[in-house]
């Protein structure tokens, strides 16, 4: 089929409010735009914005033409109860916000001027337990075919075997006739087949076959001709096996998933999937060492399973966050048990391909586990995916201490708090003090209450891998008790990762670790953040709030001292990273967080804090560490498994340097800190400064000196201009921020801010920043 890009020409308006259309082009999110307010209904869950139903409309000519007969519009995901109208028809529902709807608009079309209209609702929140966005957020594309064609979303392509490697090629088309299979690499035929029928089968062999893993993520295109139609899919040649012997293995080689729990937002973008937001998403959870992400708690973007394919991240790909208990008042309880059959036949459709997907799993902290309806309902879920897809193992992420709960009748979650909207904020600041000053540990102890084996017995002997979320403390117990059992930490604490990786280097039955979370992500305001009354006025959860604040790497991308621990956990970091605890919030309370491992910043620019006492983290992989302030030897630490040795002294400006040494007492790596002059200047810097049309580029924004120090606590407000392209996004990394992402001024949070800018014509684009330490001006060539 001929595959159109249809994101432009859109215009969205709230529904039934008579206002003016507005231009927009796709993935677009409409609730990004929104007010925030403190009784908005999805309270602390989205961010505090408010909630409206949407109609996008798009009004296009369309002419008959001999060679095409069939039209059918794919919209990737639209947010939700979505549908789909063309000149008046309604044509397509689905209640899902994160699986998409192809409908064919042959019969609707008429030969001259047309309208497809879509209605993506947004009004009814909370709907989720984090920031969904509202309206189509995914790609858009029009597929023209002729009277015959490849049947769309039929094409399955399957590793028979690598040694010697052959593929499997199975599809259906719309009539009978003959096909020609032709598998490419890097534009050359490595095999070709013939075939005919309505579903067409062959098996082909490659000759020298390179294989996609993780580390070589090697890909390979299967062209298939049919009369006029032609089709394309990308696959990767590879087989997946999990055993308690083995592990997970890819090609029969252990793989153990260094892994992250991620939403499907994209920082200041919002909800908007766009292809260099998601690899900019994916690399930067490389880089932190992951080689696995989790998509929490929905499924993820075709662009997101693009982008993995070709980098080389392996994914576990999530289908929902409840089953029939409400946990939001209008969450997706009410659709699972009569929709899950067709979801699941599209999740299975959008990821079958894809050599990136290891893992489907079913849920997350669904409770309704730990009772005998719950796990029948996960058992008919299990077979009907199963049934489309044997090759992958299936696993729900469960809460063993929500088991116990529920099990004992005090379940966390019931239609009736969620329905009374009981978890609209998180409490007042001493609420949340108590609750969260010993969350870690309270949360790790729950997975061993008396009950919790009980309760969780039956949901993991139905899983092919048993998903423990914060249950690290279980592991060799369980593995030694049931011996067959496969477990997988699908949602864990930054804290746990030396003592998982210790684990499951040792056992192959512990496949790998999914840490909450990689990367900031909008909504559960304030989950993860330790911030002091400087940035955050309140620490009660109202409307300031707009992030969680749990991440490795910050909201703007910034990677924060936590991922240079888990680098150091897990053996990758080859240059020690220092940072401190802010030394100008000495002895105060900040934020409360369980989840927050550290709120140390990888600076030694505390101006004004001299005398006051400093902590400094090390993070590094060796036998120990020396400390040094201008050439002065301050201590040594041992760090051998921990990874994480502190030092204390009082503030003094000049260098920091960090030294580690192996066991022979041989240097392997050093670093350094440096105060900053007291001149401060506005610095940008672009992630690139050569893109495509169109193409997205990220520039940093830094309070620095002269010679480019950040200056961590200047705090200065930022304008940004752009000509010759588009200003999408700007912002700080502070999880309370009252201005949001969508006005074209910003405050800086610890010297720092980020714009995203679409890139226009082909030309030369500008973009110019102004604050009061003065402006600062880059120019980014466009081809």
């Amino acid at each position: 089929m001929n595959r159109i890009n249809w994101n432009q020409g859109w215009s969205y308006r709230r529904l039934d409010s008579g206002e003016a259309f507005q231009p927009i082009t796709l993935p677009y999110d409409c609730m990004l735009h929104e007010n925030r307010s403190d009784d908005a209904e999805g309270g602390c869950n989205n961010g505090w914005f408010e909630g409206y139903d949407y109609e996008l409309v798009k009004n296009f000519s369309w002419q008959k033409s001999a060679h095409v007969k069939h039209v059918f519009l794919e919209f990737e995901a639209v947010f939700h109860h979505g549908e789909i109208w063309c000149n008046g028809r309604k044509l397509a529902y689905r209640p899902n916000g994160y699986l998409g709807m192809t409908v064919e608009v042959t019969d609707c079309l008429n030969d001259g001027d047309n309208q497809v209209r879509v209605i993506a609702r947004g009004a009814d929140v909370p709907c989720e337990r984090w920031y969904t966005g509202v309206g189509i957020y995914r790609p858009v594309w029009m597929r023209e075919a002729p009277e015959n064609y490849v049947e769309p979303d039929s094409i399955r392509l399957d590793t028979v075997s690598i040694t010697p490697a052959v593929v499997k090629v199975a599809f259906d088309t719309s009539a009978e006739g003959p096909a020609r299979i032709a598998l490419m690499k890097n534009g050359r035929l490595i095999a070709g087949a013939s075939t005919g029928g309505m579903h067409h089968e062959a098996e082909l062999t490659v000759q020298d076959a390179k294989l996609w893993s993780p580390d070589t993520p090697e890909l390979y295109q299967c062209v298939i001709r049919f009369g006029r139609d032609e089709a394309t899919e990308t696959f990767g040649i590879r087989t997946i096996s999990c055993t308690v012997r083995n592990g997970l293995c890819i090609n029969g080689k252990r793989e153990i998933l260094r892994g992250a729990c991620v939403h499907h937002d994209n920082g200041l973008l919002g909800a908007v999937s766009l292809p260099e937001a998601e690899e900019r998403k994916i690399r930067l959870l490389r880089s932190m060492g992951y080689n696995a992400i989790r998509s929490s708690h929905n499924p993820c973007s075709k662009t997101l399973l693009e982008v993995c394919d070709r980098l080389g991240m392996m994914v576990m790909d999530e289908y929902t966050d409840t089953w029939y208990i409400h946990k939001t008042k209008h969450d997706y309880a009410p659709y699972v048990q009569e929709w899950y059959e067709r979801d699941l036949t599209d999740l299975v459709n959008k990821d079958y391909n894809h050599p990136s997907v290891v893992l489907y799993s079913l849920g997350n902290e669904v409770s309704e586990s730990a009772e005998a309806k719950g796990v029948e309902l996960f058992c008919r879920m299990r077979d009907k995916l199963k049934s489309m897809d044997a090759t992958r193992p299936v696993t729900c992420g469960i809460n063993i201490g929500f088991n116990q709960a529920a099990a004992s009748g005090h379940s966390f979650f019931s239609d009736e708090k969620a329905l009374k909207n009981d978890f609209k904020n998180l409490g007042t600041e001493d609420s949340n003090h108590r609750k969260w000053m010993f969350g870690p540990l309270f949360t790790r102890l729950n997975a061993i209450l008396p009950g919790c084996d009980r309760a969780t017995r039956d949901i993991f002997n139905a899983s092919d891998v048993a998903g423990y979320n914060y249950g690290i403390l279980r592991y060799r117990w369980d593995r030694f008790k049931y011996p067959s059992r496969i477990i997988l930490g699908s949602e864990s604490f930054c804290h746990d990762t030396a003592r998982f990786w210790r684990i499951a280097q040792k056992d192959p039955g512990i496949i790998g670790d999914f840490v909450w979370t990689g990367i900031d992500h909008l909504g559960e305001v304030g989950l993860g953040a330790w911030e002091y009354k400087d940035y955050a006025p309140t620490y009660v959860h109202t409307k300031g709030w707009l992030t969680s604040g749990v991440g490795r790497a910050d909201i703007t991308g910034k990677l924060l001292p936590e991922a240079y621990f888990v680098k150091a956990a897990l053996g990758q970091l080859v240059r020690p990273v220092i940072a401190v605890l802010p030394p100008n919030h000495h002895g105060e309370r900040h934020s409360p967080s369980g989840w927050k491992m550290t709120n140390a910043v990888s600076s030694w620019a505390w101006e004004g804090c001299e005398g006051k006492p400093a902590k400094i983290e090390v993070y590094g992989c060796g036998a120990y560490v020396d400390l040094f302030l201008n050439s002065k030897k301050i201590g040594r630490r041992k760090l051998g498994k921990r990874c994480r040795v502190f030092f204390s002294i009082p503030y003094q400006q000049g260098q920091l340097t960090a030294v580690v040494y192996d066991s022979n007492g041989k240097e392997t790596g050093r670093n350094c800190l440096i105060s900053a002059e007291k001149q401060t200047m506005l610095r940008m810097e672009a992630e690139e400064n050569r893109v495509e049309t169109g193409r997205l580029v990220y520039i940093r924004l830094r309070l620095t000196d002269p010679k480019g120090v950040t200056k961590v606590l200047e705090r200065q407000r930022i304008r940004v201009s752009v000509e010759g392209g588009e200003l999408l996004g700007l912002g700080h990394a502070c999880p309370y921020n009252e201005d949001g992402y969508v006005s074209d001024e910003t405050s800086t949070y610890f010297g720092e801010a980020l714009a995203i800018v679409r890139a226009g014509k082909a030309g030369r684009m500008h973009v110019r920043a102004a604050a009061s330490a003065g402006q600062a001006e880059i120019d980014i060539d466009v081809i």
